[in-house]
């Protein structure tokens, strides 16, 4: 049974990740179902309210750690470029992919973001970095090294749109981290950054939030209903 968290108390005041979070709630406020690819231990989407949300990872730690915490309704371990064998097309009212597209190639990252479209009913939702963000493996296997950078443009060409996130990017490095200090100064920085510049022109933010409608009202996927 998924437990009920709360954004207000579990992240920081004028902070991205509870920026993001608001996004991510205020996109999928309308589908009922939600496939989290690369869900990892603490997705941002265990603050969301709909009905029926499952986890996907490739990394097992993360998987046990989610489920320990119980972030979402359901868990699958499995590679990302194989969602096609496990999940039907139309299956979910929203797919959402966040920091995970930057760790394929080019050719890959594309079939990725085939394959979600092809599962969700009503939109899919990636948050990747703006643009190329070096960054390599933490331990072997944990898929942290980034392949490749998505910016702005070519996700517009793809059909999305495109939301700036973290603030500017000039003030981030290797994971989103604040390059300067007080670490406390440049997050009040960063944010009314975000506010006032970078969500409507991602050209100049750290990270981008992509939303893709698919072409299908919210509602229609009975994923849940035929479980019970």
């Amino acid at each position: 049974m998924r437990t009920t968290f709360n954004i207000a108390k579990e992240t920081r005041p004028l902070s991205s990740s509870r920026d993001c979070a608001i996004e991510l709630a205020r996109e999928l406020a309308d589908c009922a179902s939600v496939l989290d690819v690369g869900c990892g231990a603490r997705s941002p989407l265990r603050f969301l309210s709909c009905e029926w949300l499952v986890g996907a990872d490739a990394y097992h730690p993360d998987i046990v750690q989610a489920r320990e915490a119980g972030t979402h309704d359901e868990f699958h371990l499995l590679d990302a470029r194989e969602l096609g064998r496990y999940f039907r097309e139309r299956q979910f009212d929203a797919c959402v992919a966040l920091d995970v597209l930057e760790h394929f190639s080019k050719d890959d990252g594309l079939a990725f973001l085939r394959t979600l479209e092809t599962l969700a009913v009503c939109k899919v939702v990636v948050f990747t970095p703006n643009g190329f963000l070096p960054q390599a493996g933490i331990v072997e296997g944990d898929f942290q090294e980034h392949l490749s950078g998505w910016t702005p443009q070519e996700m517009r060409a793809l059909g999305y749109r495109v939301i700036g996130l973290v603030g500017l990017q000039c003030l981030r490095s290797e994971g989103h981290q604040l390059r300067f200090r007080p670490r406390k100064a440049w997050g009040v920085i960063s944010f009314c950054t975000q506010h006032l510049w970078c969500r409507a022109h991602p050209e100049n933010a750290a990270a981008i939030l992509c939303v893709k409608d698919v072409g299908h009202p919210p509602g229609q996927s009975t994923e849940r209903a035929r479980r019970q």
